[in-house]
């Protein structure tokens, strides 16, 4: 792990045919001190947990990726879990398809700025899943369901973002809104990855592009003859913890049964239209909007 304040984390979420929602995260974190710590969060549509882990009992591998945890397993072809904590029960195996992955990194030259708080990394944007978990001897069946696999690292997560994540039939989007800290200054940030029926779009800062609007329930993007809009029509978010200065003490709140709404337009015209039920989102304050 790097000297100094540091975290490292993989999110990985599933989600079954019928609607079922899991997400695991799985993390290294390193304080101001020197203190090496290790943690597993797990969120499904009602409830949260966290998970403290023995850092020694936490290895990571990152190409190609496979991060194991206590008795349990990450890699980019399955999750293998063995989990048992107090009244927390997690067994079973999910084998995933092959990982959509994009053309390049979505952080771009982004993640070759010095003095970046975070550097985020998508594995897959989407990929399919067959197998059967228990949660405190609850089966849920993922087969047919879909996955996506991402991860994170840095010293923090930035003050004020926006994360988003949804998929659809044959289509997927992640987008991410940050104040970004560098050299003394700050700026709004915009990275967002659209697959939709095997074209990729890429809306980003680096691209040129703008964060005309930014709020807790409202975005809109605008990238040369590109215009994104999202909109969150419902979500009852529950609590994470999040890394400040390497140390998981910041409280955030996230959903995975938002509702969100996701349009594209190219030159006035409506390439895409899709809402997802079981979206992923998570907000931390508001950015600004540009006329």
């Amino acid at each position: 792990m790097h000297s100094g304040p540091y975290f490292e984390g993989w999110y990985c979420k599933c989600r079954s045919c019928d609607g079922r929602s899991l997400a695991l995260i799985p993390a290294l974190h390193r304080s101001s001190d020197g203190a090496v710590c290790a943690s597993l969060q797990i969120l499904t549509e009602h409830r949260s947990w966290w998970v403290p882990l023995p850092a020694a009992g936490v290895q990571v591998r990152h190409t190609p990726l496979r991060v194991r945890f206590g008795a349990s397993l990450l890699t980019t072809e399955g999750l293998w879990l063995n989990l048992q904590q107090g009244i927390l029960s997690l067994q079973g195996t999910l084998r995933f398809g092959p990982c959509a992955e994009l053309r390049s990194p979505i952080m771009g030259p982004f993640r070759f700025l010095p003095g970046m708080e975070c550097s985020h990394q998508i594995l897959s944007m989407g990929h399919t899943l067959s197998g059967i978990l228990s949660l405190n001897g609850e089966l849920v069946d993922f087969t047919g369901g879909t996955g996506y696999l991402e991860s994170d690292r840095g010293r923090s997560f930035p003050r004020t973002y926006l994360w988003t994540q949804c998929s659809w039939p044959k289509g997927s989007l992640m987008l991410a809104l940050a104040s970004v800290p560098v050299l003394g200054h700050t700026f709004p940030g915009c990275i967002c990855a659209i697959l939709h029926h095997g074209t990729e779009w890429r809306l980003a800062t680096y691209q040129g592009a703008v964060v005309e609007h930014w709020s807790p329930r409202q975005v809109q993007v605008r990238q040369g003859p590109l215009r994104l809009r999202i909109d969150l029509l419902s979500s009852d978010p529950l609590p994470l913890r999040a890394p400040v200065c390497g140390q998981m003490k910041r409280m955030v709140r996230e959903s995975l049964r938002s509702s969100v709404r996701c349009r594209l337009w190219m030159n006035g015209t409506l390439l895409l239209d899709e809402t997802d039920a079981g979206a992923g989102f998570e907000c931390a304050g508001s950015g600004p909007t540009r006329s």
